[in-house]
């Protein structure tokens, strides 16, 4: 009886092995006839069973991809996005995909890749099993597509470009009125303008000079309830330091020599408006904690009175100087600048919002061929392009500025490109071609955004393009990212 239980248990064992054999050929069998890369992860995100098509484009051996973190074969980006992805399938154990680009051995990135995983229980362990395809022939017609949507869109530019009486008409009816341009960046800025204009908020508009920022103000205050009072404005850098305070606070009669008559400051005239501090880092700063107290508690005494005077005034503030760096200098007060700088909006430079160029000089030929008594109605695209290269240290004013000079000296109905002067564009056009300058371009906003591309302040709204154009730019451009060069 022993020996017959004995024999009975050997024979279960063997059919089980068996079984077990069977299973794991069958299933082997059939991870290897699929088309696709198909693995199994433990939940540490290592590799413990995959498919000869993973290992084939990987270009590991078997023994190499044992245990392999699956964050070895993505970007510092792609790892992030698939690591909460599998957080996700361990948590709810619902199936999951993203798409991504794989690192293969050598480094080299093969793109456009599309994996899904989903929790497997194998006996009393977890596991997440998944399929990647290779989405790339899709992605090459998406981006086809798109590109021929952006030539027949250019066309279309082109076009416009022609008709300056049309886009100047469209122009007139912008909720924005002198602030022109389409580009995302700019967009972003009116955004914030149309956020915090109903407000009574304190706003300090950050940016380099003559990128418009008193625009800025005037949408500020006309999108505000305090529309119907006045918008007073002091550009506290055309000030002598001895006036400014006189300028924004009043002064009796014979407060100082010269004070023949009693003088209005500029914050009783804005009561219930809105005054404007253009420049204001140029306040002095002994004068800077009696601003402080306006802001603070709405109240001030003119100069030669111990008269407290209260007052109902929204502040803009404006500067192009870093008032962090004036702070550390000990040239502006830390508690003035805590309360200036309650909504910041940085007002964007030129070079940064390139694709607005050739609507700015459509809208400045039109100003001035009213002003000049002049007949420009067509811009050579060469002259656009000449526009679009350089960096533009002057901003839009510099532009005005530009094309009122080209326009003076222009005797027909060409604005003509031989007549425009750019200071920095010939050194360009000689030592540089546009190809090379582009990529130049390109590389510095994708090493200032730390090469992301979507986003918010991402290289793709920075540089106003579509993210699978600039993708294609930068394919095109052959720039390499410093970890894969």
């Amino acid at each position: 009886m022993i020996v017959a239980n004995i024999m009975y248990n050997v024979i279960q064992r063997k059919n089980i092995l068996k079984q077990i054999i069977e299973e794991k050929e069958w299933s082997e069998i059939v991870m290897e006839g699929m088309p696709q890369l198909t693995y199994i992860l433990d939940l540490q995100g290592r590799l413990k069973r995959w498919n000869k098509n993973l290992q084939d484009l990987y270009g590991y051996t078997a023994e190499e991809l044992q245990d392999k973190y699956l964050g070895d074969f993505l970007s510092d980006e792609d790892q992030k996005k698939v690591l909460i992805e599998i957080e996700k399938v361990i948590e709810d154990g619902q199936e999951r995909s993203v798409e991504y680009d794989i690192i293969v051995k050598g480094g080299k990135i093969v793109p456009d890749y599309y994996g899904s995983g989903k929790l497997l229980k194998i006996g009393d362990e977890s596991y997440i099993i998944g399929q990647t395809i290779d989405i790339s022939k899709m992605k090459q017609a998406q981006r086809k597509i798109t590109s021929q949507l952006e030539e027949i869109s250019g066309l279309k530019e082109e076009l416009e470009k022609e008709n300056l009486y049309l886009r100047n008409e469209l122009m007139s009816v912008s909720a924005f009125g002198e602030i022109v341009g389409e580009s995302d960046t700019l967009k972003h800025v009116e955004y914030r303008v149309e956020q915090v204009a109903p407000q009574d908020t304190t706003v300090l508009l950050e940016g380099e000079t003559g990128t418009g920022k008193e625009l800025f103000a005037r949408a500020i205050h006309q999108r505000s309830k305090r529309n119907k009072k006045p918008l007073i404005t002091v550009n506290c850098a055309s000030l002598p330091a001895s006036l400014i305070e006189s300028e924004l606070f009043g002064h009796e009669k014979g407060a100082f020599t010269g004070a023949l008559q009693r003088q209005i400051g500029r914050f009783e005239l804005a009561d219930g408006g809105t005054l404007f501090l253009d420049e204001v880092a140029e306040i002095p700063i002994e004068l800077q904690v009696k601003l402080l107290r306006v802001l603070q508690e709405g109240e001030f005494e003119r100069i030669g009175s111990s008269k407290t005077i209260k007052v109902d005034v929204r502040v803009i503030a404006a500067t192009n100087k870093s008032l962090e760096q004036e702070i550390s200098k000990g040239r502006f007060r830390l508690d003035l600048f805590y309360r200036l700088n309650v909504f910041p909006i940085t007002v964007i430079p030129l070079r940064q919002r390139i694709s607005d160029i050739p609507i700015l000089v459509e809208h400045f030929v039109n100003r001035f061929n009213s002003k000049l008594g002049k007949n420009i109605t067509r811009i050579p695209k060469k002259i656009i392009e000449q526009l679009k290269v350089y960096t533009w240290p002057g901003n839009v004013r510099e532009l005005e500025n530009i094309i009122e000079r080209a326009m003076i000296v222009s005797n027909s109905s060409v604005l003509s490109v031989e007549k425009l002067e750019l200071p920095i564009y010939a050194a360009q056009q000689k030592f540089q071609s546009l190809a090379d300058y582009e990529r130049d371009y390109i590389t510095k906003v994708l090493d200032e955004t730390l090469w992301r591309i979507n986003g918010p302040n991402g290289a793709a709204q920075i540089l106003d393009m579509h993210p699978e154009t600039l993708r294609s730019r930068i394919k095109k451009l052959e720039i390499k990212h410093p970890k894969h060069s």
